[in-house]
């Protein structure tokens, strides 16, 4: 598959995604709708990015009961989505159950540990005592196991990932800030171009494009940084 950039679309309303999108009258970027824009706005806003040519992420993390998970995934099966999360740490019969609800025509992949949690706060607010890089890849390899198609993880991990769940496996990495830019509240970061080069299929963008006082140029450097 290839690799390609993300823009994670943090908006609070349609009116500031369709604004946006109108900054790249040429090019119908992958967008990630995430929990803030989804819950303002509903299904709709997913179908109407579809409508307009886009690839969507929906990002909701769903971690609950394998049923709920599995009925709340069949729901979504009809929006069309290109790809869909849930938490690795609900267990496999929970993966497994989203995989059945949501079908093969969407990637399903696991968030391992977000991009903000550190070893530290692992051991202390979730009593994981194992380093990071494993803790990261037990999980994707259950999330493997469960029939899902990769995993959310840093790209720091992203190489071990493949390495230990093979190159098919996808690893979608957020944690991407420009050299030039400012961490904001992530804790393992790497720039575009590192993460192309330590393994990252998909990467997931959000201020160093949104923000940014040109949003089509820093997406334009952000892919050909990525893809290079």
């Amino acid at each position: 598959m290839k690799k390609d950039v993300i823009i994670a679309c943090d908006f609070s309303s349609k009116e500031e995604l369709y604004a946006f999108l109108k900054l790249f009258p040429d090019k119908k970027p992958f967008l990630k709708i995430g929990m803030e824009l989804y819950y303002a706005e509903g299904p709709e806003i997913v179908k109407k990015a579809k409508e307009l040519g886009h690839r969507v992420f929906l990002d909701l993390k769903f971690h609950d009961i394998p049923t709920t998970v599995k009925k709340s995934m069949a729901v979504l099966s009809s929006l069309g989505v290109d790809m869909v999360n849930v938490h690795a740490a609900g267990t496999v019969p929970m993966m497994e159950a989203a995989r059945e609800g949501l079908g093969d025509k969407s990637l399903l992949i696991a968030v391992t540990q977000l991009t903000s949690t550190t070893e530290e706060v692992m051991r202390r607010d979730l009593l994981i005592e194992r380093p990071m890089e494993e803790t990261v890849l037990h999980y994707a390899s259950r999330a493997k196991a469960a029939g899902l198609d990769g995993v959310v993880c840093s790209p720091l991990e992203a190489a071990a990932v493949h390495e230990t769940c093979g190159e098919s496996f996808l690893t979608v990495t957020p944690g991407i800030r420009f050299a030039d830019g400012d961490v904001g509240d992530q804790a393992r970061v790497m720039t575009p171009l590192k993460a192309g080069k330590a393994g990252s299929d998909f990467i997931v963008v959000g201020r160093p494009i949104t923000k940014a006082p040109d949003p089509a140029e820093a997406y334009e450097r952000c892919v050909n940084d990525f893809c290079k």
